[in-house]
C-alpha cells in the first residue's frame, strides 16, 4: 500500500462535541483533508508546537518525551496513521536509536504532537485517505463547498478552520501586549497567548 504525506492544516473547535477538537490534516500533493477528533490537552500541545514563539515555563508531557528521547539519542523519524476502525485512527511512531528501528503504537493525537517536536513527516495509507478524506474549500457560506466521499463517524464535527475571534487586544499598546503575553504564558493559558501573539504579529510583520 502506498503512503501519502500529510501536512497540518489547522485545529477547529467542535460545536457539536463538547470539549472536542478537530485536527485537520491536508494531503501534501492533493486537495483532500483528513479531520481527526482529538481532546483539549492534545489540541493545546499541538497548537503550542505550531506556535514557535510560545515557550511554556514547564515542559508539557510531549516536551518531556522529546527531552527524554534526546537524552538517550532516540529519534522519531516519521509518523504513520495506519488504521481506521469505527472512526478511530491508529498510528505508529517510527523511531531509531543506534541505527536500530523500532515501531511504537501511539494515539494519533500524541503521535502528531511528537512529530511536530521532532520535525518528523506524517503519513497515512492511500486507502485510509480514500475512505475518510474529504474535499474542504474554505468558504463556509457555501454549503456545496464540502463534499465527503464516504461519511465517517465524525461527520457531524465542525471541520471548518477556526479563525481568531475579535478581541480587545487591538486596544492595547505594544508594551501592554508583550506584558499580557508573558502573563498568559506564565499562567499556561496558551490559547490566549496565541491570540495575543497574533495581534503582535499583525503590528510587527517581521516578528
Amino acid at each position: 500500500m502506498s503512503l501519502v504525506r500529510l501536512n497540518i492544516k489547522g485545529i477547529s473547535y467542535s460545536q457539536t462535541q463538547n470539549g472536542a477538537y478537530a485536527l485537520i490534516l491536508s494531503e501534501a500533493d492533493g486537495k483532500r483533508k483528513l479531520p481527526i477528533v482529538i481532546g483539549a490537552f492534545e489540541a493545546q500541545s499541538i497548537a503550542i508546537a505550531l506556535e514557535k514563539d510560545i515557550k511554556p515555563p514547564r515542559p508539557l508531557t510531549h516536551d518531556l518525551f522529546k527531552n527524554f528521547a534526546d537524552r538517550y539519542e532516540i529519534v522519531v523519524k516519521q509518523v504513520i496513521i495506519h488504521k481506521l476502525v469505527d472512526g478511530v485512527f491508529y498510528s505508529s511512531l517510527i523511531c531509531e536509536r543506534d541505527r536500530i528501528e523500532e515501531i511504537i503504537d501511539a494515539r494519533t493525537s500524541d503521535a502528531i504532537a511528537l512529530a511536530l517536536r521532532f520535525d518528523a513527516p506524517i503519513f497515512t495509507y492511500k486507502n485510509i485517505l480514500d475512505k475518510a478524506g474529504i474535499y474542504l474549500k474554505m468558504n463556509p457560506k457555501d454549503p456545496d463547498d464540502i463534499s465527503q466521499k464516504d461519511p465517517i463517524s465524525t461527520a457531524d464535527l465542525e471541520v471548518e478552520i477556526s479563525k481568531p475571534k475579535p478581541s480587545d487586544y487591538t486596544k492595547l499598546s505594544m508594551s501592554e501586549l508583550h506584558e499580557a503575553l508573558d502573563k498568559a504564558v506564565a499562567e499556561e493559558d496558551y490559547e490566549k497567548a496565541a491570540r495575543i501573539r497574533d495581534e503582535i504579529s499583525k503590528r510587527e510583520p517581521n516578528t
